[in-house]
């Protein structure tokens, strides 16, 4: 956390102009030929054959115009909810872009830190927008978020921080007149959802987002649906063009909503989850490295400010240029509001991976640069 800032530190609203880190940096960027890939929370070995079975057969029919009523029944199926209260949407990005064409709030604050596309689609719709900076551990108190609020955001479990808030926590900013967004677009890593609101229907004003690229590597491919009220659902479907989600998205949205597909998220969710703990302990006991408590999504965040400093002397761009040598991409935090250059991302992968990374992380502190 930046040392000026304190547990809910909620930042005047700012203009839809840049503002701060740079909302629109993505963990891609860090890639490069000859890396290991720890900076993209894709899970390896995906899309599985089966599923790339689905999608070239339905790329068999693209010369028929996009049907997203198959895809959209059953999403609806997979959460409890009628037809009428999902849209199919080319992944999770364009959902943010729908939410702030549709609505327009006089006072939007988004939850940081967290995905920054929400924030970067708001302020290119022209919306000013508040940031809410939480501190310490990452956890939620729905008391910072100011009560005139008319729109908010708020991921769970968080990108980067992998909190998972409590949905207790989520559904207090719920009220009357409020548009609440929840991005869960890691939701499916944490065996069984205790969390998720995805089958929440009784609240007001609330929309969750969730994506399918994280967990069947469809990234390439646009693939995730939002669930809302009905009337909410028609109004985010307005401002976007015809036939926004080609066939192929929608094949496969429809597939990984199938019995068959959730449990193999569910079991690959378990298996990910104990590794990753793994992983946590063995980084905790490295001098320098702080993991952020308790997560529960895919990946880690690691405090290196306490590490030696690198070659320009700040100590986070000085690790992450070190593990870039040493062969490991990560994911730098100072563009994730409410972080700075001593933060990195770090996806959690395969044990043998994720060994590797730990040893070369100890080799990088060791050494003075």
């Amino acid at each position: 956390m930046r040392a000026d800032l304190h547990p809910g530190t909620a930042f005047p609203a700012a203009g839809p102009g840049p503002a701060g880190p740079d909302l629109s940096f993505h963990g891609d960027r860090e890639l490069a030929d000859g890396l290991t890939d720890l900076a993209v929370n894709v899970r390896p070995g995906t899309p599985p054959r089966w599923l790339l079975d689905r999608i070239r057969d339905a790329a068999g029919g693209i010369a028929a115009y996009p049907d997203a009523r198959a895809a959209t029944e059953a999403a609806a199926c997979r959460h409890a909810r009628p037809a009428s209260e999902v849209l199919v949407t080319a992944g999770a990005a364009e959902a943010f872009t729908l939410i702030a064409r549709a609505f327009r709030p006089r006072h939007a604050v988004v939850v940081h830190p967290q995905f920054t596309e929400p924030e970067a689609a708001l302020r290119a719709a022209g919306h000013r927008v508040q940031q809410v900076i939480l501190g310490g551990d990452f956890t939620l108190d729905p008391a910072v978020v100011p009560p005139g609020a008319d729109l908010v955001v708020a991921g769970n479990p968080t990108n980067p921080t992998s909190v998972l808030h409590p949905a207790a926590a989520i559904t207090a900013l719920a009220r009357p007149g409020r548009v609440l967004v929840v991005d869960e677009a890691f939701a499916d890593c944490v065996p069984g959802e205790p969390e998720s609101l995805a089958g929440a229907r009784d609240l007001p004003g609330l929309i969750v987002v969730r994506s399918l690229t994280k967990t069947w590597g469809l990234a390439g491919l646009r693939a995730g649906y939002l669930l809302a009220g009905p009337a909410a659902v028609g109004a985010l479907g307005r401002p976007r063009p015809p036939w926004a989600v080609s066939g192929p998205a929608l094949a496969a949205v429809e597939a990984c909503c199938e019995p068959a597909a959730l449990a193999e998220a569910a079991a690959w969710a378990r298996d990910m989850s104990a590794e990753r703990d793994r992983l946590a302990g063995v980084l905790r006991r490295l001098p320098g490295v702080t993991v952020t408590p308790q997560p529960r999504a895919s990946f880690l965040l690691l405090d290196v400010t306490a590490a030696p400093p690198g070659p320009h002397g700040r100590p986070g761009p000085g690790v992450r240029e070190r593990l870039r040598a040493a062969g490991f991409a990560v994911r730098r935090g100072d563009t994730f509001p409410g972080l700075g250059p001593g933060w990195i991302r770090v996806a959690a992968r395969d044990r043998a991976t994720n060994d590797r990374f730990a040893a070369a992380l100890a080799a990088v502190l060791e050494v003075p640069s």
